[in-house]
């Protein structure tokens, strides 16, 4: 699913990601953990195309059989719309939308017919347990409703992979528990494959596999 090969990445003349090598297969459940400056997020962003790799190196990055090295950025815009989905530690949902809203915008962006993309839409929000909240808007949800909401979100063009990056740090321990189970829910239920860095150490535990980076670098896998 996910073939990484000596990943680099400089930041001026700070060496973040010092040749990172990486296999994740289709429908497994990873986290990554470290301390604040690893790489974590660094490398979680290149995964995910939102940031570029360092091309003067011998570097590849290929994501469901394709190579990702190659693609333009329009190729890459589309390629994530499409493939890929983000969970944030902060939801980053549309303050002026509804919930409903918010989850569609990824599939009207794709230019899915807007009949298909709100029913889907329902049907996840249905799944995650908010089906009474389809016309709130965020400030009326709370901090584990507008989570789940941008779960939906994130699963609205049915990804291969979810990327998820401190997706519990902003809520409250039943909350986060909630959401920590509801990955493995969603795994069983969709087939989705999930990267999620963490500092939450019963999530990362939890995981099919725990990748532990130090200094820009993977050094152990669990």
């Amino acid at each position: 699913m996910i073939k990484a090969t000596n990943i680099h990445k400089n930041y001026g003349n700070l060496h973040v990601l010092k040749g990172v090598d990486l296999h994740i297969k289709q429908g497994e459940i990873v986290s990554i953990v470290g301390s604040s400056g690893a790489g974590k997020t660094t490398l979680l962003h290149i995964l995910g195309t939102l940031d570029r790799l360092d091309s003067s190196y011998e570097s590849k990055l290929e994501i469901h059989h394709k190579n990702i090295t190659v693609f333009s950025e329009r190729q890459l815009s589309k390629f994530r719309n499409e493939s890929l989905g983000f969970i944030f530690q902060f939801h980053q949902l549309l303050p002026e939308f509804t919930a409903l809203e918010n989850v569609c915008i990824p599939g009207f962006i794709k230019k899915t017919p807007k009949e298909q993309v709100q029913k889907r839409a329902k049907e996840l929000l249905d799944f995650l347990g908010l089906s009474h909240r389809y016309d709130h808007k965020p400030s009326e949800l709370s901090g584990g409703e507008q989570q789940r909401v941008a779960v939906a979100r994130s699963l609205i063009n049915n990804p291969k992979v979810i990327f998820a990056d401190e997706p519990s740090g902003n809520l409250d321990s039943e909350s986060a528990e909630n959401l920590h189970h509801l990955f493995f829910k969603l795994r069983d239920e969709f087939g989705q494959t999930f990267v999620i860095v963490t500092h939450n150490e019963e999530l990362a535990d939890m995981a099919d596999r725990k990748l532990t980076m130090i200094d820009g670098l993977i050094v152990s896998e669990q």
